[in-house]
């Protein structure tokens, strides 16, 4: 029976291995301290936060999120610790709350590894407090229990470590909130949230619902998308534009203005509870999984389907991953602690004793190990099943460029919920590809990383053939965006100050499909960001004023995509501070940015463009794993969308987003 515990009540632990979840309404950093017999924090190894979130026996998250789930082991926690204390404290610079007092009372419960509840604590009374102990874990009397204890901290971060008796508690604090801001900006942005039915139907016996016992890490859906992944992730604060564009007065630039939470509902999407999903394929033979079928998730269409279908997998992955690596740890800190104890006792060191003594401890590591694995590649299996299935039905905004769908592609009349940019995939199965899908209208602008030190493969590149496939990675994603939008609904503006680009921008400027030149001098840089910032700033005022006919006539409502190349060079001061306006208020009324960089040179502009690139999606012209999953946190290998050698695809995609305004003009 679970316990209900109230501030300062305790109550007796059953077992040892233990999940802590907390469910806060708003992302929250999470963390726990090690004490000793008197409550000591020893030092900072003696801390797991996000900057460093494992110690033995113990595991949080890597990000700031709405919900968390915290592994402990008790029994592997260093020699001498006797407490540890689960700390919750609001992100600082991230738009949202600044005290608990503002937000649902966050509520933790400790778990079994099964997931049945031995006690839960619900915070109430907070107010001004910005972090808080919520409980803690002691020893009394070789028993461990759980107190409730609920005591806030109205400054925050570093007064609540400062109590712990944490050396330069101020320090610790920056350099915890410093490693959440980094994760915010390379974590992919959670799935809209779940249906009542659920989104994604699990099949009873397959092997994807399977989950290894060894304590999982935590695993956070993160407070900010962008995902693209970001967007994070782990959200941002626009609501999808409505079918008449953002001018139209409806709720999307307005509840971003306001710092709203963002309105996953699909634009023109109806609100009720959406069909349920066709019913699976039966088993092929009795106690075997169901064979997978593609669009098994609830939805109004097959596109949306598809799209819920998608982020079940990329979960999936994500879980079964971590529950393995989580369990070969296990396994490893299992071994070291039972030839600690062999060999600390004097008759183990000589004669054989020792050596049997290590070969049993391998031993049943490679058996923990060897279970965590077979039980993986089930997963893996019914997973690679699926996205055999899926990706051959995929529409062409989910599709690569390979895909054949491209070659019938007609411009559709309404956008699709939303668009591939790339794949992604772990270390444990390289094969194994889970397609990034952002939704559209866009969240969140993207940067193309274009320096030799974004990742390994980029540094055996040469400097000029990395910077060009930079560019052409950007006039693909532009491409795309044009052709998955109604004619005449999305516009691409491009800054090329010194015309370094002629190459690469070519399919787009033959294809005549450009809203003008590329902006090239200081003058070109100069009228095409007046141009977009005086679109927001009008849009913003007739929106707040819900005065959207009086716009003026020649003003374009539509989606703008602005690509600049070689950022920062031939940019003054003025026109940074408008990139950073851009970045910032432009997505909420309709104006994205695609920045190509190597943002090693544009650190040269020092922190003033921290803002900048923490607000854009990175991704990268080369394979590199740089990007973050919103409920567990590994470090993806992102995959570029590629063109297939010889292949004319871009140029008839761009062909017909052509003809289709014609037609549209006519």
């Amino acid at each position: 029976m679970t316990a209900e515990l109230v501030r300062g009540q305790n109550h007796t632990l059953p077992q040892t291995r233990l999940e802590i979840r907390v469910s806060a309404g708003t992302p929250v950093v999470a963390g726990a301290t090690l004490g000793d017999e008197r409550g000591t924090v020893r030092g900072v190894e003696w801390i797991a936060h996000p900057g460093s979130p494992q110690l033995p026996g113990l595991e949080v998250s890597q990000q700031a999120a709405a919900d968390h789930r915290l592994a402990v082991d008790l029994e592997a926690l260093p020699a001498g610790a006797h407490r540890v204390t689960v700390l919750l404290a609001l992100p600082v610079g991230a738009g949202g709350p600044v005290r608990f007092g503002a937000v649902p009372a966050p509520f933790v419960s400790v778990t079994g590894l099964d997931g049945t509840e031995i006690a839960t604590f619900t915070l109430t009374d907070l107010d001004a407090e910005s972090a808080v102990s919520a409980l803690e874990l002691y020893r009394r009397q070789d028993a461990w229990k759980v107190r409730a204890v609920g005591q806030g901290y109205a400054g925050g971060l570093a007064e609540m470590l400062a109590d712990q008796g944490v050396t330069d508690p101020a320090a610790l604090a920056g350099s915890i909130q410093e490693a959440v801001t980094r994760g915010l900006a390379r974590s992919v942005a959670p799935p809209p949230p779940r249906t009542p039915e659920a989104d994604r139907v699990r099949h009873a016996t397959g092997s994807a619902d399977h989950r290894p016992t060894a304590p999982p890490p935590a695993a956070p859906e993160p407070p900010e998308p962008l995902a693209d992944p970001a967007a994070t992730g782990p959200a941002h604060t626009a609501q999808p534009h409505t079918a008449s564009g953002p001018a139209a007065g409806g709720p999307s630039a307005a509840g971003a203005s306001a710092g709203g939470p963002i309105n996953y509902a699909h634009p023109r999407r109806q609100h009720a509870a959406p069909p349920s999903p066709p019913p699976a394929a039966p088993p092929a033979q009795p106690g075997q999984p169901a064979q997978p079928v593609a669009g098994d998730a609830t939805g109004w269409s097959m596109d949306e389907r598809l799209y819920n279908q998608i982020w079940g997998m990329f979960e999936d992955l994500a879980r079964a991953v971590a529950a393995y690596r989580s369990a070969v740890d296990f396994a490893e800190s299992r071994m070291d602690q039972e030839l600690d104890r062999a060999l600390s006792d004097p008759r183990n060191r000589i004669g054989g004793a020792g050596d049997r003594a290590r070969e049993a401890a391998r031993a049943k590591r490679d058996e923990l190990a060897s279970r965590a694995r077979e039980a993986l590649d089930r997963d893996l299996a019914q997973l690679a099943a699926e996205a055999a299935v899926v990706e051959p039905a995929l529409p062409a905004a989910y599709a690569g460029w390979g895909n054949p769908v491209w070659h019938a592609h007609r411009i559709p009349m309404e956008i699709p919920m939303a668009l591939r940019i790339g794949d992604l995939h772990l270390p444990e199965r390289t094969d194994l590809r889970i397609p990034l899908l952002v939704r559209l209208p866009l969240e969140r602008g993207m940067w193309v990383d274009s320096g030799r030190t974004a990742s390994e493969s980029a540094a055996l590149m040469d400097t000029d053939r990395l910077r060009r496939l930079a560019m052409e990675t950007a006039v693909a994603h532009a491409a795309r965006l044009l052709a998955v939008y109604p004619p005449g609904e999305f516009a691409v503006h491009v800054i090329d100050p010194a015309g370094s680009a002629a190459g690469p921008l070519a399919p787009l400027v033959e294809a005549g499909v450009l809203a003008g030149p590329p902006a090239a001098g200081p003058g070109g840089v100069a009228s095409v960001l007046a141009h977009l910032t005086r679109r927001v700033d009008l849009v913003q005022m007739a929106v707040r004023a819900r005065a959207a006919d009086s716009l003026p006539p020649d003003l374009d409502t539509g989606e703008q995509l602005l690509v600049v190349n070689d950022f920062p060079h031939g940019f003054d001061d003025r026109a940074v501070t408008q990139l950073r306006y851009l970045a910032d208020e432009g997505p909420a009324v309709g104006v994205h940015l695609l920045m190509v960089a190597d943002r090693e040179e544009a650190s040269a502009y020092g922190p003033v463009l921290d803002p900048l690139w923490r607000s854009l999606l990175r991704i990268t012209p080369v394979a590199d794993s740089h990007l973050a999953d919103p409920w567990v946190g590994h470090a993806w290998t992102y995959e570029p969308l590629t063109i297939p050698p010889g292949s004319r695809v871009l140029e008839q995609v761009l062909a017909a987003v052509a003809e289709a305004r014609r037609a549209v003009g006519r």
